[in-house]
Order: C-alpha cells, then sequence, then structure tokens
C-alpha cells in the first residue's frame, strides 16, 4: 500500500504563528518540500490578511511557483472568493471544508455547520466542474475543544453529502487532536463503506496520539495523510490543538518498513531545522532533534 504524504506545513503550520514570515523563506521552503519527494504541498490560504495576516502572500507565493515540478501545489479556499482568487493563480487542488462542530463552524467561517456544508457542495462542485481537482474535508471529525465528543453519525451525515454531490477525495481532520486509535478504526471503517472514496487522515498530537492515529486509519485502509514540517501547526479557531503529526516523523517510520525510500528524509530534517531555526524555539518533531536511523 503506498502512502501519499500531502505537506501542509506552509499553510496549516504557519497559519498560528503571530511571527510572519518572509514570502521569499516561505518560498523556499516549498521549493526544498517539492524537491523533497512528498507528493502535495498546500502553500496557503485563501483568507482575507486581517483575520490570518501569515496567508497574505498566498496569491503571490502560487504566481512564484508556477510550473515549478516536483509536487502538486494544494491550496485551502473558504469561500468563493477564494475559490476564484486561487483560480486565478493556478491551484492545482482546492481544498476546503466544513467542520462538523457547529460552534467551530461559526467561529471559523461566520455560518453554521449546515449552511456551511450546502456552500462547500457548491464550491466543490463547481470547482470540479471546471476540471480542477478538489478535496473536501470534515474538520473536527473525532471531537471539538468547544463541543467534546462529535456523534459519528453527523460526520457520517456530511460525507453522505459529499458522495451524493460526487465529491470522492474526502479528508478527515482531527482538528483539536481528540482522536484515538479505536475510533480513529471505527470511522474511517464506516466512511469507506460509503463508496470509492480516497480518504485522507489529518491528525493532531494534543494528547500524544497522532502517530497512532495515522497507523489506525492504515489499518482501517487510508492511503493519504497530511502532515507538517517540524510538527507545526494548529487551528487559529479552535480553543486547543496541539502541532499537526511531523512530516519527517512519519516517512521515516514509513522507511523504517519499507515505504516511500523514495522521500528523502535527511532533506525533510533539514527543512524541519530551518522552520524551528527560523521561529527559534524546539518543535514537537522528533526525528529533525534525534536524526534519522541511518539503517
Amino acid at each position: 500500500m503506498t502512502i501519499v504524504i500531502h505537506e501542509v506545513g506552509p499553510r496549516d503550520g504557519l497559519q498560528v504563528e503571530r511571527q510572519v514570515v518572509p514570502t521569499d523563506i516561505k518560498e523556499g521552503w516549498i521549493r526544498a518540500l517539492m524537491g523533497s519527494g512528498v507528493d502535495i504541498v498546500q502553500v496557503g490560504s485563501f483568507v482575507h490578511p486581517e483575520k490570518v495576516p501569515q496567508m497574505a502572500d498566498t496569491d503571490e507565493l502560487f504566481r512564484r511557483l508556477a510550473g515549478a515540478k516536483g509536487a502538486l501545489l494544494s491550496g485551502l479556499v473558504l469561500n468563493e472568493k477564494g475559490l476564484e482568487r486561487g483560480g486565478a493563480c493556478g491551484v492545482g487542488m482546492f481544498c476546503m471544508g466544513v467542520s462538523a462542530s457547529d460552534t467551530h463552524s461559526r467561529k471559523n467561517t461566520g455560518m453554521g455547520s449546515l449552511e456551511a456544508q450546502a456552500r462547500i457542495i457548491a464550491m466543490g462542485r463547481s470547482a470540479l466542474a471546471a476540471g480542477r481537482k478538489v478535496q473536501v474535508s470534515v474538520q473536527s471529525a473525532f471531537g471539538c475543544g468547544f463541543e467534546g465528543r462529535i456523534p459519528d453519525e453527523r460526520v457520517l451525515e456530511i460525507v453522505r453529502a459529499y458522495v451524493d454531490a460526487g465529491l470522492l477525495n474526502i479528508s478527515l481532520a482531527d482538528t483539536a487532536g481528540h482522536a484515538h486509535p479505536e475510533q480513529v478504526k471505527r470511522l474511517f471503517g464506516q466512511i469507506l463503506a460509503l463508496g470509492p472514496i480516497q480518504a485522507t487522515g489529518h491528525f493532531h498530537d494534543t494528547y500524544g496520539l497522532g502517530m497512532a492515529n495515522v497507523y489506525a486509519a492504515m489499518e482501517a485502509g487510508v492511503k493519504v495523510f497530511e502532515t507538517s514540517f517540524a510538527g507545526l501547526g494548529g487551528c487559529p479557531f479552535t480553543k486547543v490543538a496541539a502541532g499537526n503529526v511531523a512530516t519527517e516523523d512519519l516517512v521515516h517510520g514509513l522507511n523504517r518498513v519499507g515505504e516511500r525510500r523514495d522521500i528523502d528524509v535527511p532533506r525533510l530534517v533539514e527543512i524541519a531545522k530551518d522552520v524551528a531555526g527560523f521561529f527559534g524555539r524546539e518543535m514537537t518533531g522528533r526525528v529533525h532533534r534525534t536524526g534519522p536511523l541511518g539503517y
């Protein structure tokens, strides 16, 4: 089973950082990631710069990276304006989603979950009709920092609506880091039984279960994972969320069992070290601190 790596550090990793990263440095990190062998790199999100200043240069980054080889470039959009901006600057895959938590949805988008769901489905269908790649997601799929437990059936309702709309590239995001392996296997098992879905797992390490949840998702049949350099990341619209599963940690672990030897782990380690050095603090990722095993 070949595992696909979707690097989301330049977006999910950086969006909560108050120290704005200069565009030239972001571009350097993204080009290095594209040269490392990861499959997809999320360049940024098309949001209002006053809400998330770190993402103010997303359009410019896509323009600079136009025609670059090595990975599919994705971008997160929240509304029709973002879809328009992304289309104008060459987004390779649009990522968009709705929260299973009504409270989180209102804080993130200003809309309740059901209203946001209808909007995202319309946007996704529009992008598909225009010949674009689209990934839709369910945020707070495993629990919410505001509402606590999220019923499986609420997540399944959203996924069924996606499937009915022909949106089959679907990510389940553990936005607050509440997931546990048994829950992950159960929910992904139910999702994958609904149809020919390309499922993606997105896990945060808030309670130390991020990597365990990745392997539980693999056991359920998930082949695509969203990870972040150095384990950086979190959601600006939820109360608590530690960093993402670190890209270099997951790829190193895959290497240990003979998977994804085509991805350059030492290069990922250097990128993670550069990110940690820029912010001047220790990150949650491990392999960039310990060094990869050489056998």
